[in-house]
């Protein structure tokens, strides 16, 4: 079996008794696979993320559990010549919203998410890529392209009950809810910002930042440059061919199962960044999913061994402010109206143990109390909201405990969530705001 990502990390999976059930086929994607020790923690309420489609349902059918069951099947030839359509596995997969859980809470580390890109790269291989898988991956692309035509449309939709209807039909994209506008889409300048004595730093300004929330960025550079920092952004590599368009970690290409379009923007990402591997600088992200990629998915994209170096020096903003706290970095703040704040942590910060570093920066900020929500994913994940199937699905995973949390929360309670979708989600919800982390350390800029 020809596998679309690098399974190789699995390769010594296997050796004891432990792992009998290693599927006929698949190499190392089916070592992957039975890690699953089958111990049911995916079936289970509670605190923690995993597993969110198992929560709303109660059906151990939308359990990490029951997935590696039906994977096993089809890696056994029990669902035919062509399992990676058959209706059992594709009932399995369904609800799954690449929430990472599993990969932080399952006693065996299943990293179902990666799991589910290889198995949409095999539907797409032999079906190819559904048109609204297509426009929901090439987002990057597509907002580089055609931004202007695309806002214009967008707002039409959105203004129009009638257009999301007739889109709903066409593409299966949920009336129900509205698609972001496009606010950004200008790379800041290039020149650097800060007087630097503590040293530079490259931001690396992700899709959703860059076109969607670009005060995101600028917040976030004028919290290091207040800490001290020269701030230069994350460019493409000046023999890049499409040196033009801002780079993309590739999550969303991830997200659809488009493979070897998340390669190309790996390489693109890995090839801007040499320099700064070489000379150690730290590497700064804003979106948690975008960041984390490069620390993770990556690892599967077969980029070369300088993706571990990556691995080291790629920070999110908080985890980076709290590193550089314990060499003696300091921030001047000051108290903020209102004084509390209900955060939201984005399931990768969970997953990759990211909330410790948002806790102590938020502890910085004087007379501030706040609260994180222990809630699951927030039900947005990426597209996986905006689909007209998973709707309601999507707002029932809201509602388990983050959107009732905030609209219990006082008017000048401020909300915080670091992840885009989870914004988006929130909004939608409770008609409240949530901003950045990055953006509350502005304000309290003194």
């Amino acid at each position: 079996m020809k596998t679309h990502l690098d399974w190789s990390a699995y390769d010594t999976y296997g050796a004891g008794d432990a792992y009998a059930g290693i599927p006929a086929t698949g190499g190392n994607y089916a070592k992957a696979v039975a890690v699953c020790m089958n111990n049911h923690q995916c079936q289970r309420e509670g605190r923690g993320v995993m597993c969110p489609s198992y929560r709303i349902t109660h059906d151990p059918a939308h359990s990490t559990g029951a997935r590696v069951k039906a994977f096993k099947a089809a890696l056994n030839g029990e669902l035919g010549d062509d399992p990676f359509v058959h209706p059992d596995l594709v009932a399995a997969m369904e609800l799954c919203v690449s929430c990472k859980g599993c990969k932080k809470e399952c006693p065996s580390a299943v990293d179902m998410t990666l799991i589910k890109t290889e198995y949409l790269a095999q539907k797409n291989e032999r079906y190819g890529v559904p048109l609204r898988s297509r426009l929901f991956g090439s987002l990057p692309a597509l907002l580089h392209r055609w931004r202007g035509p695309l806002d214009l449309l967008v707002r039409w939709r959105n203004a129009s009950p009638w257009l999301a209807q007739r889109v709903e039909r066409w593409l299966g994209i949920s009336a129900k809810r509205p698609i972001p506008t496009i606010v950004g889409g200008r790379l800041a300048p290039a020149q650097p910002v800060g007087e630097g004595e503590r040293g530079k730093v490259l931001l690396f300004v992700d899709t959703f930042t860059h076109y969607y929330t670009p005060e995101v960025a600028v917040a976030a550079t004028a919290v290091l440059r207040a800490a001290g920092y020269v701030i230069e952004e994350l460019r493409p590599a000046a023999d890049d061919s499409e040196a033009e368009r801002p780079l993309c970690c590739g999550r969303t290409y991830l997200s659809q199962g488009m493979v070897e379009a998340a390669k190309l923007e790996g390489r693109r990402v890995m090839a801007a960044v040499a320099p700064a591997l070489a000379a150690g600088t730290p590497i700064v992200g804003l979106e948690p999913s975008c960041l984390l990629a490069l620390r993770d998915e990556f690892y599967s994209l077969s980029l070369g061994p300088d993706v571990a170096q990556l691995g080291k020096q790629a920070f999110l903003f908080e985890e980076f402010l709290m590193r550089e706290a314990n060499k003696g970095m300091t921030l001047k703040l000051r108290p903020l109206p209102g004084g509390r704040a209900l955060v939201h942590g984005h399931c990768h910060q969970k997953a990759f143990a990211a909330m410790k570093a948002l806790r102590k920066v938020l502890a910085w900020i004087p007379e501030f109390e706040f609260e994180i929500v222990d809630a699951s994913c927030c039900g947005m994940s990426g597209s996986f909201g905006l689909e007209a199937e998973h709707y309601d699905a999507s707002q029932a995973m809201g509602e388990l405990a983050l959107l009732p949390a905030v609209r219990a929360a006082a008017d000048d309670t401020l909300i915080v969530a670091d992840g885009f979708s989870c914004r988006h989600q929130i909004a939608d919800g409770s008609g409240r705001q949530a901003i950045h982390v990055a953006v509350l350390l502005q304000r309290a800029l003194a």
